[in-house]
């Protein structure tokens, strides 16, 4: 069953009503893959009745009026992408394309797209229920955050939108909880009990007053946690750290941690790099506090994070009925390419332990990998069979990397991650013990069902962990190799300077070639033309024309090959690389960094490993050449 996107579809399912409208940036794809047909599916599967309006009108109310209003709440997000993101080039140059898009054009999606919908909605619906802002856009701008497209520190989107609540992260759990709270009280937002709020895991809201504020010298309670050794005065024992002094004057029911506010870290530098370590160091479930932030004269409230769903729940997600389609009243208005893309994929595990400083899944998914059974699996490889459009081709099997499947850190599990070191860089840690196994078994159990033709793990690899894995890490790439490379398999380097790596988070250039080393190896053996599809980044905080200049050595040298996959750094919200960039300061060690920023400065970097004329003679190896300025 598709989710009703009008009244009539309403009707056909009897109901007269709505309990909850979510509205998105994105068209209406009916897919696990899509944020708002799980959580919409979610909600309809635990008793709720659920709409969608998918990139509504913003000029007009024809749109955002069709479903009337909901009884609890209207859910805003921007889609899969954050807005700007998805409109604007890391050159900040209007894209034409959108993906997400019917008929491919990027003309339907608004910048700040849900400071955007939540004016449509008050617009037409007056004194209207709450408005909740939720997906990637929302959750990665939830506390005070650089906006790279302004070039300037803002507000919690929360503020910035003027909506009542803010749920971050995957967010089924929390929507739920929320919802039944709402309908349990049939309250609008102005007569719930903050009380009851402050129990909700994953929400943010705002409030006229702080929660009761305590004053301390020190911390002296287990469930506190700590800032970096660089961050801290002094130890008050082995167990115990000290927090900055303006952290320590506002301790809060032993629950929450007070960040700086946003007048004080749009002004300073120092100490919106203070506001985003804890802000980073209070993101896992088990060990996090709450989070207040002053921002003008209200307070932003951040609830610890929900708690990550386990292998039945993560089951239970997967069970919902999706269509795999775009919803038929968006399908008149054309093609949609993204759904080529996850249409049939499976999807089969959340969460990062890679923890990579440019990138925003340990924000938002968390660094705690959680996966599905295999059985679960299984049976939604085997419903894919019975879709009409399915011609036998899986195009993926995977997450964020594909092979973190199946295992983790049994301390992390129970304990929570460590606050001042991370699971696989610089190296990966001895408690966390990468298996392949299970991704092995499941990925060939998949290909032993009838109907499947082809299985392709296109989500990337960590070759790190495969050579960490050193009972199963060889037979997994072996298949990987023969049965699962269509084509090109994706890695991500991102560059091979040392200095730039250790800035990323990314693991050492040797591992790279011997990687590749054996991929051919393998390739030749199986008899297969296949190859390796590398990510590269340029204008990363650190990065030099220079730098560029040796990764263009590297890759013509080392790897044989013109680099095509090359990306421009983009300071995407709540990320230590973005911190760098706004600061120009290593986060880690306190030391200065060139950070390009000019249009101009940055097309060099990347041309300088893109282009195709010879900057280097291989064969005889002569010095590399640069153009003259």
């Amino acid at each position: 069953m598709f989710l009703p996107t009008t009244a009539k579809e309403c009707s056909s399912l009897g109901w007269h009503h709505l309990d909850v409208i979510l509205v998105t940036g994105d068209t209406y794809i009916d897919s696990p893959f899509t944020g708002v047909a799980v959580i919409g599916k979610f909600l309809v599967k635990n008793g709720f009745r659920v709409g969608i309006i998918a990139q509504p009108d913003m000029n007009s109310d024809k749109d955002i009026t069709r479903l009337g209003e909901p009884t609890l709440f209207w859910g805003v997000t921007s889609g899969a992408v954050d807005s700007m993101v998805s409109n604007y080039t890391a050159l900040k140059k209007r894209r034409k394309n959108d993906d997400y898009t019917p008929g491919g054009i990027n003309n339907r999606r608004p910048d700040r797209a849900v400071i955007a919908y939540t004016n449509l909605v008050k617009r037409y619906f007056k004194n209207t229920c709450p408005i909740v802002l939720g997906g990637i856009e929302a959750s990665l701008r939830r506390i005070c955050h650089y906006d790279f497209w302004s070039d300037t520190i803002r507000r919690s989107i929360l503020f910035d939108a003027k909506a009542d609540y803010l749920i971050y992260g995957m967010a089924e759990s929390t929507i739920l909880e929320f919802a039944k709270l709402l309908k349990e009280r049939s309250l609008k937002e102005s007569q719930l009990n903050k009380t009851l709020l402050s129990d909700i895991r994953g929400l943010c809201y705002i409030s006229n007053t702080p929660p009761l504020l305590t004053t301390s010298n020190h911390l002296i309670n287990s469930n506190y946690l700590t800032l970096p050794p660089y961050e801290v005065d002094h130890l008050i024992n082995s167990n115990y750290l000290t927090l900055p002094p303006y952290e320590v004057d506002h301790l809060v029911n032993s629950s929450y941690l007070t960040l700086p506010p946003y007048e004080v870290v749009k002004h300073n530098k120092v100490k919106f790099a203070e506001s985003f370590h804890i802000f980073y160091q209070n993101n896992d479930p088990l060990t996090a506090h709450g989070l207040i932030q002053k921002q003008d004269a209200r307070y932003l409230i951040h609830n610890p994070p929900a708690l990550y769903p386990d292998t039945q729940e993560m089951d239970n997600i997967a069970a919902l009925d999706f269509e795999r389609d775009l919803h038929p009243y968006y399908k008149q208005f054309g093609k949609v390419k993204a759904l080529d893309t996850i249409q049939f994929s499976i999807s089969t595990h959340r969460g990062c332990y890679g923890e990579c400083n440019f990138c925003s899944i340990a924000i938002h998914e968390g660094r705690t990998v959680r996966w599905r059974s295999e059985d679960s699996i299984l049976n939604e490889a085997n419903s894919l069979t019975q879709h009409p459009d399915f011609k036998g081709i899986i195009s993926d099997v995977g997450g964020p990397t594909a092979n973190m499947y199946g295992f983790e850190c049994e301390k992390k599990l129970q304990h929570g991650a460590c606050p001042e070191k991370r699971c696989i860089f610089p190296t990966i840690c001895k408690s966390l013990k990468p298996d392949h196994s299970k991704q092995i078994s499941v990925l060939k159990k998949i290909r032993q069902i009838k109907g499947i033709r082809k299985v392709f793990v296109a989500s990337g690899i960590r070759y790190d962990l495969i050579f960490s894995d050193k009972k199963h890490g060889n037979r997994y790439l072996e298949a990987i190799v023969k049965d699962h490379v269509s084509g090109q398999l994706k890695v991500a380097p991102e560059h091979t300077m040392p200095h730039l790596l250790e800035l990323m988070g990314k693991s050492d250039s040797n591992s790279l070639l011997e990687f590749k080393k054996k991929f051919d190896t393998l390739s030749q053996i199986s008899d297969k033309r296949q190859f390796l599809t590398y990510y590269l980044m340029a204008a990363h905080p650190g990065c030099t024309l220079s730098d560029m200049e040796q990764l263009k050595r590297f890759t013509r040298e080392k790897l044989n090959m013109i680099p095509e996959q090359v990306q421009i750094f983009t300071p995407t919200p709540s990320s230590y690389s973005t911190l760098m960039y706004y600061t120009q300061t290593c986060p880690f060690s306190g030391n200065r960094l060139f950070v390009e920023k000019s249009v101009k400065g940055k097309e060099e970097q990347k041309k300088v490993i893109t282009t195709k004329h010879k900057y280097i003679h291989i064969k005889k190896n002569l010095p590399l050449k640069t153009k003259k300025r």
